[in-house]
């Protein structure tokens, strides 16, 4: 390869890093311009103007009075709202590329990757809406409620004058209100520093789940690029296969858009005690094939070499954007620019889960949030405003969280949860043998939470800490000698805080 054609992952890896601020991390895409960071004026296009074009549902021709596009967390959580108002029967179609009913997309780097004789988790077992607690609704739930499922046939194009869709199978459908839930694509490695060898795998739905296992089946060693939630989940999962297993990424530490030094720490031990090693610091150059053409190694900018004869890159997501970028863009966040109620610019159109740039109420800033919850919430945020007289802005309260190590067999399961904002003083409290959790403060203000290993009434009281940013005593949270006491310490200023 010469010295022109060759493309170093470090760029790649790099954009994805520096496409995020840092303060305000995590999948969170921020936008942090005062200018640019007020809530958007509220769109001129209430109900009464856009249910003129509505068009009675006639699903013998093209005709569809509510359509939404993406067949993920999001199309499944807007299904349900709809059938709950009544207004789903004969009305509302979903448009997809993938070969299933929506799904909780996060099993598949969790439970999905467990060996056959570890309990894994497979499909129907974890359609939406099973991970909030809801109904399972599989391919035969959306029959029964009357919902148009257009499986494997993406939308690829636009005529937003003529208010109609063009699926990839040359389908044309019409639309009264159209729903843009198409969340996000794996960022790849380039194909020119070998991103497409066989052996190379990149985890964004059920079929690359699954050729990951029949990689799995065969493999000794695995490499994961990337040390944010993807890496972290798929090499635990790959612990209980027994894989020789080694984490690249660039960054000093794990999951550095969240996790503190000393955080990172705690779990990069509990990893390495499995088994799992790290290459901190360090950028790929290219992956080598051998004779067979499959992957045979990885080669970093040191020139060092580290043998692989499978690789998992994840390295973030992009918006998949699609054919929609007429509807307008965020230029600052990426996605598809939408107001409090997931409106965009244009009458009758929304966007919500991974691929809407909203306003971020509680921090009056625009985002991108890319995670299950604000997927699902969103889009039942934006279909209560489409079939009813809501009209409150979405109040988004960031939360991420990860469970590892869940397997039948494992020595500890791992489940952390965060809440807020991760700006201020980080103070990590606990020695991660039973839990250990960090409080962000920021001039006196509790801004943010995370806790590992917590009980139910612990985790309850995140939220709670989180949107009420209580003042509380940083001297005293420093010195807290243990979890409970820090957050019987961020429970009492919460208390004083509601009764002043």
């Amino acid at each position: 390869m010469s010295p022109a054609a060759r493309f170093s992952s470090r760029e790649v890896m790099a954009s994805v890093s520096n496409a995020v601020s840092l303060k305000h991390g995590l999948s969170l895409w921020c936008l942090e311009s005062p200018a640019l960071c007020r809530t958007p004026r509220r769109a001129s296009i209430g109900l009464g103007c856009f249910r003129r074009s509505y068009v009675a549902a006639a699903f013998a021709n093209e005709n569809r009075e509510f359509v939404v596009v993406g067949g993920g967390n999001a199309a499944g959580y807007a299904a349900r709202t709809f059938v709950e108002h009544g207004m789903a029967d004969g009305r509302l179609c979903i448009v997809s590329k993938e070969a299933y009913a929506p799904y909780e997309r996060p099993a598949l780097t969790k439970g999905y990757l467990f060996p056959l004789d570890k309990k894994p988790a497979r499909l129907p077992g974890f359609h939406t809406c099973v991970g909030s607690g809801g109904e399972r609704q599989n391919a035969e739930w959306y029959k029964e409620k009357g919902i148009e499922m257009f499986y494997e046939d993406p939308v690829t194009s636009i005529d937003i004058d003529k208010q109609t869709l063009t699926t990839d199978s040359g389908k044309l459908l019409k639309y009264g209100s159209l729903i843009i839930a198409t969340g996000c694509t794996a960022s790849r490695f380039p194909e020119k520093i070998g991103g497409n060898l066989s052996g190379v795998h990149y985890i964004r739905d059920v079929a690359d789940a699954n050729s990951l296992i029949s990689s799995w089946e065969k493999a000794k060693k695995l490499v994961v690029v990337g040390g944010g939630y993807i890496g972290m989940e798929v090499a635990a999962a790959a612990v209980a296969w027994k894989l020789d297993t080694t984490i690249i990424f660039p960054e000093n530490h794990l999951l550095q858009r969240l996790f503190t030094p000393s955080l990172a720490q705690r779990y990069e031990e509990f990893y390495q005690d499995n088994g799992v090693k790290f290459v901190k610091g360090a950028s790929i150059k290219h992956l080598e094939a051998g004779s067979d053409g499959h992957v045979c190694s990885v080669k970093l900018e040191d020139g060092s070499m580290i043998e692989a004869d499978t690789v998992v890159v994840g390295i973030g997501g992009k918006p998949a954007v699609g054919p929609f970028e007429r509807v307008g863009l965020s230029t600052s966040v990426g996605g598809i620019q939408v107001d409090g109620q997931f409106r965009t610019k244009i009458p009758g159109i929304f966007a919500v889960g991974d691929v809407a740039a909203f306003p971020l109420k509680m921090y009056d800033r625009i985002a991108r949030v890319e995670h299950v919850d604000h997927a699902r919430r969103s889009a039942q945020h934006c279909a209560k405003s489409i079939l009813s007289a809501q009209t409150h802005t979405y109040d988004y309260l960031p939360y991420f969280y990860s469970r590892v190590f869940e397997y039948e067999g494992s020595p500890r399961k791992i489940w952390w949860q965060f809440f807020g904002d991760n700006v201020g003083e980080a103070i990590d409290v606990g020695s991660f043998d039973p839990k250990i959790a960090t409080f962000w403060v920021d001039s006196g203000k509790l801004k943010g939470v995370l806790l590992e290993s917590g009980n139910p009434e612990e985790f309850q009281l995140l939220p709670k800490l989180a949107r009420s940013q209580p003042t509380v005593d940083i001297t005293k949270l420093r010195n807290a000698s243990s979890v409970e006491e820090a957050l019987e310490i961020a429970q009492k200023s919460l208390v004083v805080e509601a009764a002043a």
